[in-house]
């Protein structure tokens, strides 16, 4: 073992420089600055390289974290890189927006006293250090294939996916309905969180590499799933989920509530310097508005901090559960309070009052009972424990459900579970339909984006396979 690690014992966790609540809540920058070279390799000589890494372990790609930790220690940072990007497709989107406390360093052995090992930070100044050194190049194929492959969707799964195949020589074309590449990486992450910048370096890359993108296109409608087909030799759906899961009770359909994805699409698009219709920028705009958001993910954790960003009068955030099962990331959770959100645990919307248009939320106070099928305790009503929140915008980040998929592309063969997703074969990716494949949220359910990326890349790698197999067969007839 090198002298260089193991120095959790006498090295304190530190975390690059956090800007101020102050500072931040003016703006959308991005909250931490970079590690410089010392700090990063002081920090990565903390891994304890221990024999069974659960870092690595809870990690949904498999990261091998201990060795680039080592190498940064070591200040080899090229080959730290070169390790990263081998089991990750976008270290760099990983290492900023990934819960590393949920994840990896929620599960470093030398966590509890001595404070996990900064992975995601350390993991990002790898990466942005690769690109600012000119290390990160366009995937080049080392002989070009004569099989096409069309990807419907250009968010995580559907990117890493076309990364993969593009890398094993494949021509590729990826669909998207939306104007610009990345999907909820470029409308749904606010930029305090994923600079967009970051995602637009990744995507002329992928141009680079000779990936073709066809933009405003949308399948089922502009495209039929028939004619893909027959324009490719196979097709991977990988569209994610975006049906927003609704509020019932009265009022629900009052004006003044809306659902969450919708307002985070309007706030990145006037920070990408999109003009928005007059109706959608005073309804999705929070400056001035006393805002509730409903939900307890990382959805919700976006919501707040952006309508801080925007000036909201008040922002509050309305959960049912308990802040050690809230699902979204505790780190998130530290920044919204710093930044000025109310958490109201343990309460639950019951109705929206207003004449007109949205007035106040009642909610009532509720504790957790015994756990349902999912292992999760089930949130039961204190009774007599009403009150009310007054609020001008109600935002619904409860969740998010697939789209009908089998209607919108006028494909009724295409099987799905009884929750919308697709159904696949666990090993092919292939969907019921004969050359036509699935990958992430459309088949996981909404989850993270680094699962979006595992599951891309798995889907090329098994779609690859197919394909060769199919090839050799011809070739030996």
């Amino acid at each position: 073992m090198v002298e260089r690690m193991l120095k959790f014992v006498g090295t304190p966790q530190a975390m690059p420089a956090k800007r101020s609540a102050a500072t931040r809540r003016r703006d959308h920058d991005e909250i931490y600055a970079g590690y410089a070279e010392a700090k990063a390799a002081e920090q990565a000589g903390r891994c304890s390289q221990c024999g069974v890494p659960f870092c690595q372990v809870h990690c949904p790609l498999g990261n091998h974290i201990p060795d680039w930790l080592k190498l940064t220690a070591e200040g080899r940072l090229e080959e730290a890189y070169e390790v990263s990007q081998a089991t990750n497709s976008f270290p760099e989107i990983c290492g900023r927006i990934c819960p590393q406390d949920r994840l990896c360093e929620g599960n470093c052995v030398i966590e509890k006293g001595f404070e996990s090992v900064t992975i995601g930070a350390i993991e990002k100044y790898v990466t942005d250090t690769a690109f600012e050194r000119g290390w990160v190049r366009a995937p080049r194929p080392r002989r070009e294939l004569a099989s096409s492959i069309g990807i419907v969707g250009a968010g995580p799964a559907g990117l890493a996916a076309a990364e993969r195949l593009r890398r094993r020589g494949h021509a590729v074309t990826v669909y998207d309905r939306h104007d610009r590449v990345g999907g909820l990486l470029i409308y749904g992450i606010p930029n305090f969180k994923l600079d967009k910048d970051i995602v637009q370096r990744r995507e002329a890359l992928l141009r680079g590499a000779g990936i073709e993108f066809r933009l405003g296109v949308e399948i089922g409608r502009d495209l039929a799933l028939a004619e893909l087909r027959s324009r490719h030799d196979a097709v991977l759906l990988a569209t994610g989920v975006y049906a927003a899961r609704e509020l019932g009770g009265p009022g629900a359909g009052l004006p003044g509530i809306e659902p969450a994805l919708d307002y985070l699409i309007a706030a990145n698009r006037v920070g990408l310097g999109d003009r928005l219709p007059a109706a959608d920028e005073r309804r999705l705009d929070a400056r001035g508005k006393r805002v509730v958001v409903i939900g307890g993910g990382d959805t919700a954790m976006d919501c707040v901090r952006t309508a801080v960003r925007q000036g909201a009068a008040s922002v509050t955030c309305l959960y049912r559960r308990d802040r050690a099962n809230m699902p979204g990331s505790q780190r998130e959770v530290r920044h919204a309070e710093e930044e000025g959100v109310v958490f109201s645990w343990l309460a639950a919307p019951q109705a929206f009052d207003g004449a007109g248009r949205l007035e106040r939320v009642r909610a009532i106070r509720v504790h957790l009972g015994v756990a349902d099928a999912s292992g999760r305790q089930t949130p039961r009503e204190i009774a007599g424990s009403g009150f009310e929140l007054e609020a001008d915008l109600a935002l619904k980040a409860l969740g998010f459900d697939p789209e009908p998929l089998p209607t919108l592309l006028a494909a009724p063969d295409l099987a799905t579970r009884a929750n919308g997703t697709l159904r696949i074969d666990s090993k092919s990716f292939q969907t019921s339909l004969d050359g036509v494949y699935a990958a992430g949220d459309i088949v996981r359910g909404a989850s993270l984006v680094v699962w979006a990326i595992k599951d891309g890349r798995d889907a090329a790698d098994a779609l690859h396979a197919r394909l060769a197999a199919r090839a050799a067969t011809r070739a030996a007839a």
